[in-house]
């Protein structure tokens, strides 16, 4: 890696690998140079395991020891969320995509999903691993207006690669049913942009009401017609967004 040219660094969901982000990397210009990472327990790290979201801060600052642009996606977006809050010198800037600091609803957090259905994939996984993998891959793009092209796609980069072990996969659902980092999230001053899909059964788009609020600097996007993977479903708008982040950053720079 050079250490002229920007970095981005991406960090797949639960469930996913790093082969999730090809479309999107192959699509950035060459002045960019660009990562995607697996995590613990996933893709080509199948064989390691975590416990908690410290774990996997631990493990994106073994990866990756320079300073980044970090694109987070679902779960992996709470990964750098979190790297961020701990280790602010390594994070230039973050892309969140389909992805909120609390995933699970409260009652001051009505926008997020009920814990049920993190105990349905639970108890899913022991019971059938790989129907349970197929039918997560479903929701990415349920209701997207690309739904079934978008599902080929992602069986594909998923499929080719080792499949996630059950431990990381269980330990990841208690991360997404556990966490809560809004409040010390709006500590955070480093540039901030956010993708969230309007038909994202996963994540909803009224969550961008936090960002919103809390960062004016931020640059919050809806896509229309999404679902939870909108950097497939909407991959020229997705890039030309990320392009946008890291020019921003070079012309402060320079």
């Amino acid at each position: 890696m050079s250490e002229k040219q920007p970095l981005c660094v991406f960090v797949h969901g639960w469930g996913m690998n790093r082969a999730v982000w090809q479309p999107v990397i192959e699509s950035l210009p060459e002045w960019i140079e660009s990562v995607a990472v697996d995590l613990p327990g996933h893709g080509t790290a199948a064989d390691k395991n975590f416990s908690g979201l410290d774990d996997l801060v631990m493990a994106l600052c073994r990866d990756i020891t320079r300073p980044a642009i970090w694109i987070g996606w679902s779960l992996g977006g709470l990964a750098v969320l979190k790297l961020a809050l701990d280790h602010p010198s390594r994070v230039q800037a973050m892309m969140l995509v389909s992805s909120t600091p609390c995933f699970v609803r409260r009652d001051d957090w009505p926008c997020g999903m009920p814990h049920t259905l993190f105990d349905g994939f639970a108890a899913e996984l022991a019971a059938d691993y790989e129907n349970t993998i197929r039918r997560f891959l479903s929701l990415q793009v349920k209701d997207s207006a690309q739904g079934r092209q978008l599902l080929k796609q992602l069986r594909q980069k998923v499929l080719q690669q080792p499949a996630a072990n059950i431990h990381a996969l269980h330990s990841g659902l208690e991360i997404l049913k556990k966490t809560d980092l809004r409040e010390p999230m709006q500590k955070i001053e480093m540039p901030l942009a956010v993708v969230l899909g309007a038909r994202d059964g996963l994540v909803s788009a009224e969550s961008s009401k936090f960002f919103t609020d809390n960062f004016a600097h931020a640059d919050v996007q809806i896509y229309a017609q999404a679902a939870h993977a909108p950097f497939l479903s909407h991959l020229p708008d997705f890039a030309a967004q990320l392009v946008q982040l890291v020019s921003s950053l070079h012309d402060k720079s320079a």
